[in-house]
């Protein structure tokens, strides 16, 4: 079963930026995509970005309108999500989540996800 261990949400001024990181143990699979969705106040899960098999692409959602990077880490299973120029829209809990080989649909389709951090940006 996969652990997820997410950090770097907080409060940051609209503008600023934000770098999340999360460390997955418990894979069942080498052949993994790693992505972040988010949720804000009252709303649905959208897909902000994953990264396909091996790390090999990056897929993007609508969401942040190419203000957010994902990237892996040196290990296996370790991932990271940079959001800058944040806007106050982009208040939600941020969720690191995986699927087995690829990206799923709409980047928000996965086979488990993290507890998620909560990113509020102020005005």
């Amino acid at each position: 079963e996969e652990q997820f261990v997410e950090s770097g949400g907080g409060l940051v001024q609209a503008g600023g930026s934000m770098r999340l990181s999360c460390t997955i143990s418990g894979l069942r699979s080498e052949e993994v995509a790693i992505g972040w969705m988010r949720q804000g106040p009252g709303l649905g899960r959208e897909g902000v970005a994953c990264l396909g098999v091996r790390g090999n692409r990056a897929y993007y959602g609508a969401s942040m309108d190419g203000r957010a990077r994902i990237s892996s880490g040196d290990k296996k299973g370790v991932a990271y999500l940079q959001l800058d120029d944040l806007k106050p829209e982009d208040t939600a809990e941020y969720i690191c989540a995986v699927n087995y080989p690829w990206c799923g649909s709409s980047l928000v389709v996965y086979h488990a996800w993290g507890q998620g951090v909560q990113v509020t940006v102020s005005s």
